[in-house]
């Protein structure tokens, strides 16, 4: 009777490996068949019974599975030519007390047109996920990830294994650095391989913002809260990054009023809307960044020292584009190919003397500064090389500059100028903000741009 039952049984699996959708083959250490199912043997044309005891080689034309049964190691999604067609076949091995026992060969699709039918299938799916998925990008707000830190130099690997050891914990990070060195993109880096890259990433500029409008763009109001409020209200920025990122940029200009309610937030862990008495938890990570010197302006009371400390979690000194000019080279290469991909122009590379000029120069501007120069710079070419005549004047003027070209009126002129451009390069045009980089006052500021014609 159980004789019977393992008949039975046996029958039963023959019948599914036998009518199932792929081709199957078995062989033994030494390449001989030891079963083939019967939808393989009618597209081989042979009887599944005689085939047994044959070597594989005998029966199925290039074929690896001898191989695989030899070496143990398994082939998988292999294309292979039988009979007038491309199959794409697995080969896997069968292991029994660490040795070798027989392999298993199958054929997926029996032709590549089936192939071809599910290969278009899943693009038009990775086509819809790739949709989503950017839909998703645009309303997350991180676009930049570690790959888009450009940069070779000992500084640059350095900072990229911090960030790496930084991101999954929810500690407070202030990254710090000039204008123009990439701030921005090490906080989105941050976010994306941190726990919380499914959340939002919101980032928001106090600089930018009036002072009377930060509060109600980081806390947001209820409807009515004062005259000209929106119909039904505004959702904070802390609401928006609930779960996520909140990206504070140039929090060192925050006034020191909202300092005050800022700290409150990152204490409590909640905030109160304008308008109503009702507080709302949130559940935020914060990454500050500044390029002005928040220990001085500590000492000086423009900046307190409590809220100092709670967003000094962490720090990251981003290296001035002038302190890591081995990283200079790979950052040309990919700004010339992001703005020749762009424009469609043609070009190749630079002539060695502008390489020259560029490597000279000190990069106040950092990174920004260079890109935009390059931008320039291909807009400017006629050729396939960028050659001095396309680089921006200020460059080229600091060229002529040397010590025995000029007279020290002249030197001196120059040098203001310059001086005057690199503070409003590095201030985005911020002349305010330009006049205190250089140390003097706002009339004296535009007394020198008159004279330089930079109004």
């Amino acid at each position: 009777m159980l004789q019977t039952d393992f008949q039975i049984k046996n029958q039963i699996l023959e019948a599914i490996i036998d009518n199932a959708f792929e081709w199957v083959v078995v062989v033994d250490p030494e390449g001989v068949i030891r079963f083939m199912n019967k939808t393989y043997c009618e597209f081989l044309e042979v009887d599944s019974k005689e085939v047994i005891g044959k070597h594989v080689t005998e029966v199925i034309e290039n074929t690896r599975m001898h191989i695989v049964a030899e070496t143990g190691e398994k082939e998988i999604a292999d294309l292979q030519f039988i009979k007038g067609n491309y199959m794409i076949a697995n080969r896997i091995p069968i292991f029994h007390e660490g040795r070798v026992v027989a392999a298993l060969g199958t054929v997926i699709f029996r032709d590549t047109e089936q192939w071809k039918k599910m290969n278009s299938h899943v693009k038009s799916l990775f086509s819809e996920l790739e949709f989503y998925r950017k839909e998703w990008m645009a309303n997350n707000g991180a676009k930049y990830s570690l790959n888009d830190l450009i940069g070779n130099s000992e500084a640059m690997m350095e900072l990229k294994e911090r960030v790496k050891k930084i991101s999954s914990g929810d500690i407070s990070v202030l990254v710090r650095g000039e204008s123009g060195t990439g701030k921005e993109l090490f906080a989105h880096s941050i976010h994306q391989l941190s726990e919380r890259s499914t959340a939002p990433f919101v980032k928001v500029n106090c600089a930018a913002i009036p002072e009377h409008l930060l509060e109600s763009e980081l806390f947001g109001y209820v409807e009515g809260a004062f005259t000209g409020a929106k119909k039904g209200g505004k959702v904070g920025k802390f609401i928006l990054a609930n779960g996520g990122t909140l990206f504070l940029d140039e929090i060192g200009d925050m006034p020191l009023q909202m300092q005050v309610k800022l700290l409150r937030v990152l204490q409590e862990k909640e905030i109160e809307p304008i308008g109503t008495n009702k507080t709302e938890k949130v559940n935020v990570r914060v990454i500050a960044a500044t390029n002005r010197p928040l220990e001085k302006m500590v000492r000086e009371k423009l900046f307190r020292e409590d809220l100092f400390y709670r967003i000094n979690g962490f720090q990251l000194h981003i290296p001035a584009l002038r302190e890591r000019k081995d990283d200079l080279l790979p950052l040309i290469n990919h700004f010339l190919e992001k703005v020749t991909r762009r424009t469609g122009k043609r070009i190749q590379g630079m002539e060695n003397n502008v390489m020259q000029v560029l490597r000279r120069h000190n990069w106040p501007g950092n990174i920004r500064e260079l890109e935009n120069v390059i931008e320039a710079a291909v807009h400017l070419s006629y050729g396939e090389t960028i050659d001095l005549e396309a680089l921006p004047d200020y460059l080229t003027e600091q060229e002529s500059m040397r010590v025995g070209n000029k007279s020290l009126k002249e030197l001196l002129e120059q040098t203001e100028r310059n001086a005057l451009n690199d503070a409003l390069n590095q201030n985005d045009g911020n002349k305010l903000a330009a006049a205190k980089t250089l140390g003097i006052g706002k009339s004296s500021l535009y007394e020198k741009l008159n004279k330089y014609g930079l109004l």
